[in-house]
């Protein structure tokens, strides 16, 4: 009776582990190097349990239950960039495009010397310089890492216009002018792909050689009474083997 008694305290005991361990779905338990209940002289050790009437020694492992209720964090691929920027593919190597001076000038500033021929008259969008320092290969790829709150919808992809010192854009408030007239003429529409969190791919296959620009929101910097300063991505697309 004695020994009846011990058997089913025991699996008693067993049992409730084995709830225990299930409910918290943090462990699960493995039987191994299992022998009579009379070998083991009726006792069961720390780290074993009765197991359909033997002793056995118990493994406790963490639940693969547990660990896939877990959602992984999603990953960069390999050879992205991890910290916030634009960055072009130059061959299989990220660069980070730095970002230009861009000189926004008022009507009256652009009346005034309009007659050297450095702008036109719809035009107050200006960048020094008559090319880009950053060369990209056709075709253009970029990875946009973007900081918390900004979307890739508020960039622009801009025309830019090359003149002997400078490059430049028409703009309106709220919008870009070209020279022949007609809103938004010099921005120009990009696919994308989202590849992480605010992380986005950017393939340009269709651009045609020449001067382009990535115009960020609040582009703007600071500002006097003639003229307003921001700043731009800019690149040049050479049509290079």
């Amino acid at each position: 009776m004695k020994n009846v008694t011990v058997m089913v305290a025991l699996m008693l005991l067993w049992s409730g582990s084995a709830i225990m361990g299930e409910e918290s779905g943090q462990t699960q338990m493995i039987k191994a190097q299992c022998r009579d209940l009379r070998e083991a002289n009726y006792t069961v050790g720390p780290d074993e349990a009765l197991v359909d009437g033997k002793v056995c020694k118990v493994l406790k492992v963490p639940s693969l239950r547990a660990e896939s209720s877990v959602a992984p964090a999603a990953a960069l691929p390999p050879d992205v960039p991890d910290e916030v920027g634009v960055y072009f593919k130059r061959g299989n190597v990220w660069e980070e495009v730095m970002p230009e001076v861009l000189n926004w000038q008022t009507g009256g500033v652009i009346k005034g010397i309009v007659t050297y021929h450095i702008v036109k008259p719809d035009v107050n969008a200006r960048l020094v310089g008559n090319t880009s320092g950053n060369f990209v290969r056709k075709p253009p790829q970029f990875i946009f890492r973007l900081p918390e709150g900004v979307e890739i919808t508020e960039y622009q992809l801009i025309r830019l216009h090359t003149h002997a010192h400078s490059r430049e854009f028409r703009t309106v408030t709220g919008g870009v002018f070209h020279q022949s007239g007609g809103a938004m003429r010099d921005t120009l529409f990009f696919e994308y792909e989202k590849i992480a969190p605010r992380t986005y791919s950017v393939n340009l296959s269709n651009l045609r050689p020449g001067e382009y620009g990535f115009l960020p929101p609040g582009a703007v910097l600071s500002s006097n009474p003639s003229a307003q300063l921001g700043k731009m991505y800019s690149f040049c697309v050479v049509d290079m083997p």
